[in-house]
C-alpha cells in the first residue's frame, strides 16, 4: 500500500468505543494487553508533553494553564499537572461521570512522566531542532492519546470533563472542547503560561493525529452481559404465570 493511500485510509476509518462502567471495563477481556497499552500510552503522553515544553515554542492548552499555575506555586510542572487533573476530576461529580482505571492512572502517571523527562532532557536549542521536537511531540502525543483511549479503560480527566459537559449542556463535543481549551489557554496566558506557534500547531494537529492512530490501536473488547437473576424453578406456579405475562 502506498504511503498516501495508507494515510487516507487511517484518517477515514472510524472506531466504535464501548461505553462501559468501571467494572465492565475490567471484565471486557484482553485485560493484560489493555493494561500494558494503557501504561505505554500514559508514559508516552507525559514524555511528549515534556518535550513540547523543552522545544520552547509554546505549550498545549492545558500545559499553558499548568505552566501559569506553576509561576505561583512551589511545585514542578508535572506535579501541577497532577493537581489540575484531580481538580478536574472533582468537577466530574455534578456531571455524574464515571471514572475508570485509566482516569486515575492518567492523573498520576502523566505528571510523573513529565517530571522524569524534564529531569534528563535539557532545553532544546536551534530552531530546526525545536521544530523537530515540536512536531515529534504532537505526533507522539496523538499516538499516546490513541493508545490509552484505545485500551478502553476509561477516559482521561479532561476528556471526561468534555464529555460530561457536552451531555449536560446538549452542545457538541467539538464546541465544548474548543470552548474549554480557549478558556484554559486564556487563563493560563494571564497567569504567565507559555503560548506560541506550538500551541496553535498542537491545537490544529492533535485531532487528526489521534483520529489516524485510534483505529489502528483500539483493542476490541466484548461488553460483559448484564447479570440476570435466576428464573424460578419450573415447579413454581408463579413461574408459569410470569412466562405467560
Amino acid at each position: 500500500m502506498r504511503p498516501r493511500q495508507f494515510l487516507r485510509r487511517g484518517l477515514s476509518r472510524r472506531v466504535e468505543l464501548e461505553n462501559m462502567t468501571p467494572l465492565e471495563q475490567l471484565r471486557a477481556g484482553s485485560l493484560v494487553r489493555r493494561l500494558v497499552q494503557l501504561g505505554v500510552g500514559l508514559l508516552l503522553f507525559g514524555v511528549s508533553l515534556a518535550l513540547l515544553l523543552r522545544a520552547g515554542l509554546g505549550l498545549e492548552p492545558w500545559g499553558v494553564l499548568a505552566y501559569g499555575v506553576m509561576n505561583f506555586l512551589p511545585l514542578t510542572y508535572g506535579v501541577v499537572s497532577i493537581v489540575i487533573s484531580f481538580v478536574v476530576l472533582f468537577l466530574w461529580i455534578p456531571l455524574k461521570q464515571w471514572p475508570g482505571l485509566a482516569t486515575v492512572l492518567n492523573a498520576v502517571i502523566v505528571g510523573l512522566a513529565i517530571d522524569g523527562t524534564l529531569a534528563v532532557v535539557p532545553d532544546i536549542k536551534g530552531l530546526g531542532w525545536q521544530l523537530l521536537a515540536l512536531f515529534g511531540s504532537v505526533i507522539g502525543n496523538g499516538l499516546a492519546g490513541a493508545l490509552y483511549i484505545g485500551s478502553q479503560l476509561g477516559p482521561g480527566p479532561r476528556d471526561g470533563l468534555m464529555v460530561g459537559l457536552s451531555r449536560v449542556t446538549g452542545r457538541s463535543i467539538r464546541l465544548v472542547r474548543t470552548s474549554l481549551e480557549v478558556a484554559v489557554v486564556l487563563v493560563g496566558w494571564l497567569l504567565g503560561g507559555v503560548v506560541g506557534i506550538g500551541t496553535v500547531i498542537y491545537a490544529i494537529g492533535i485531532g487528526p493525529v489521534v483520529q489516524f492512530f485510534l483505529p489502528l490501536v483500539t483493542v476490541r473488547v466484548r461488553r460483559p452481559a448484564a447479570v440476570v437473576e435466576s428464573a424460578p424453578e419450573s415447579g413454581d406456579p408463579a413461574a408459569g404465570d410470569s412466562d405467560r405475562a
